[in-house]
């Protein structure tokens, strides 16, 4: 009989292998290993961007559709606030219990001059402003200038004014009545074939994701986490806490396996861990949700790219935690327990607020800003944040997939048949 790998398993065999080549090419200096490993990560990650929009946009048509036979979606959508807000309480305090108790900021090697004002900061404006679509596709376009000093033009997308922009027009086709059924039926269609070139794509994950693990070792090594090292470790304990000891407990207090929750969602998490992406990850995270937990696309289709925008447990929650705690820890700045209380209200809305951005710095920079310290404290902690990215992007990414997946069982949607053991093909619709 032919032996075939499970596709986790494959994910993982990728990642080994990336692994290795990665070290190689640090390690003896090969230049051109290590220009392949990032062309070929960076090509994956670019495959999956160009697919968010259209996925997303047409998959929350269709949810929208679908809704009108859902009697209780007004239930779902606030049941996925309510326990968006849960799990970020419950990561929020770990981050403030870890920041306390390891007092990063007094073990920190970090030299004060390091301390540098990051060019983006965070602000409950941008949540409004995010909220306001720039164009009906939700792009925008800058120009940099590249390492020759030529000028470069690039095209970028704001999720959230994808889906406020998908929400209206899906909820108009519907108002419309039987003129906005060939809409339907053609967007239908179109998610389809999206949907098609999507697994496509993630047959190419354990490729991707190998790539993407060897060019972070060949970029960032670990060198740099001698000063911060306890400050990482706070962090990743955190991170762990979360992943391995929260996330299992909510699903076994909801009737829940944790052992077939990660089987279907860790090839997501392994991506996103090498990808640093919520976004690029989320037609994995989409498709683990759908087809391999057996969430409802009706459902599905909408909580998970909203939360793929609005639920970061690792940035929004555990990492200004224990970053604010360290600020204010590195400059002999005392906190009461106000400012407590107000690191959480940061960490359970904040990520909505930071939704038309991208990046843990904004985050933080929100949550130092409103305790008032000093924002050049985050310059202290930009060293080594790559490396505690791919950890943060991790939990976002399990988060993404957890809370819609209780709150579909919860509302009885989800079968008891188990998760493919391989990645099935993609049925068609319409």
């Amino acid at each position: 009989m032919r032996f075939r790998f499970s596709f986790g398993a494959q994910v993982f065999v990728g990642m080994a292998v990336g692994l290795l080549l990665g070290l190689l090419a640090r390690s003896q200096g090969l230049a051109g290993l290590a220009e392949g490993l990032r062309i070929v990560g960076e090509s994956f990650v670019q495959l999956l961007k160009v697919l968010v929009v259209p996925l997303v946009f047409t998959a929350i048509v269709a949810s929208i559709a679908a809704l009108r036979d859902l009697n209780n979606a007004a239930r779902l959508v606030a049941a996925t606030f309510i326990w968006f807000a849960i799990t970020a309480l419950i990561a929020v305090t770990i981050g403030l219990t870890l920041g306390t108790v390891l007092q990063p900021g007094l073990h920190a090697g970090v030299a004060p001059g390091s301390a540098v004002r990051p060019d983006t900061a965070g602000s409950w404006l941008d949540f409004l402003r995010g909220l306001i679509p720039s164009n009906i596709l939700g792009l925008s376009a800058s120009t940099s200038a590249g390492d020759n000093g030529a000028l470069k033009t690039g095209l970028s997308f704001n999720i959230l004014q994808i889906i406020v922009m998908a929400v209206a027009i899906g909820v108009a086709a519907v108002r419309v009545g039987d003129k906005g059924e060939g809409f339907l039926s053609f967007n239908a269609s179109a998610l389809a074939i999206f949907r098609r070139i999507l697994s496509w794509v993630i047959r190419l994950t354990p490729l991707g994701s190998g790539a993407l693990l060897g060019n972070a070792i060949v970029r960032y090594g670990w060198q740099s986490l001698s000063a911060l090292g306890s400050f990482a470790l706070a962090v990743y304990i955190g991170l762990g806490l979360v992943l391995f000891v929260v996330y299992p407990l909510l699903l076994l207090a909801n009737g829940m396996s944790p052992r077939r929750f990660y089987a279907a969602a860790w090839p997501a998490i392994q991506l996103g861990f090498v990808s640093r992406s919520s976004i690029a990850t989320l037609p994995v995270t989409e498709d683990a949700v759908e087809r391999r937990l057996g969430v409802p696309r009706a459902y599905s289709a909408f909580a998970v790219p909203f939360a793929a925008t609005t639920k970061m447990d690792g940035c929004a929650a555990i990492y200004p935690a224990i970053s604010a705690l360290f600020v204010a820890q590195y400059y002999g700045l005392p906190l009461h327990v106000g400012d407590y209380v107000l690191i959480v209200l940061v960490s359970v809305l904040g990520s909505a607020a930071t939704a038309g951005l991208t990046g843990a710095v904004v985050m933080l920079t929100l949550t130092l800003s409103t305790l008032g310290l000093p924002l050049e404290g985050a310059g202290l902690l930009l060293a080594i944040d790559p490396i505690l990215d791919m950890g943060r992007t991790a939990i976002n990414v399990a988060g993404q997939a957890l809370v819609p997946t209780i709150v579909a069982h919860r509302a009885g949607l989800i079968t008891d048949t188990p998760p493919a053991e391989r990645l099935p093909e993609v049925p068609q619709t319409g």
